[in-house]
């Protein structure tokens, strides 16, 4: 992928998560407790609850990418990953938000689902979302676009955690042309844009 195509600043690249960058996906994620707490980027694939370690979330994001069942735009400075956008289809990514509230109001599901960002601590701010979003919708051009959505939590001025904002910020969103659809909670809502195929 292009710098330009991603919005990705010069010194960065955007890759996809495969079996060549999972060695710089997992040291981001292990330098950060395995993000969220141990997630490790697989709330979106199955429902996390107890009974669940981070080493069996580990274990089965490794399988999924080895088997190409997830897939993710990361944002690399040279070997370093410094975040990541997480997408894929509704039957990749079944376990989203608001659920009961989301599916109240939905008439079609998506082609697409744009499910969770990570920027590793010290390096947000620096605009690493929106280039792992780019990513993320090049990367589904690619593959013949179709409807895309998020689920973006709006702060309305709100100070929250950056774990709180972990499906995306919305001027990220908003930036990359995607408008809102419907609010699925007092401050998470729906969103969406129509990707061409490249």
């Amino acid at each position: 992928m292009s710098n330009e195509a991603t919005g990705a600043a010069a010194p960065w690249a955007v890759r996809l998560l495969d079996t060549d960058t999972w060695p710089a996906f997992a040291r981001l994620a292990e330098a950060n407790h395995g993000v969220w707490g141990g997630c490790w980027c697989m709330g979106f694939h199955v429902k996390l609850g107890t009974g669940r370690t981070a080493e069996q979330n580990r274990a089965e994001k490794e399988q999924r990418v080895r088997e190409g069942r997830t897939h993710a735009a990361l944002v690399l400075d040279g070997d370093d990953c410094l975040g990541w956008c997480q997408f894929g289809t509704p039957a990749e990514l079944p376990e989203i938000k608001s659920r009961r509230r989301y599916e109240k109001d939905l008439v079609t599901p998506p082609d697409w689902r744009i499910t969770c960002f990570f920027t590793g601590k010290g390096l947000r701010r620096r605009g690493v979302a929106h280039a792992a979003l780019g990513g993320a919708l090049a990367e589904i051009a690619r593959r013949g676009g179709g409807t895309v959505e998020g689920y973006p939590e709006e702060t309305d001025d709100r100070s929250v955690s950056g774990s709180f904002l972990h499906t995306g910020p919305m001027a990220a969103f908003e930036h990359h042309g995607f408008t809102r659809t419907r609010a699925v909670s007092p401050h998470r809502w729906v969103v969406t844009r129509t990707v061409e195929a490249a």
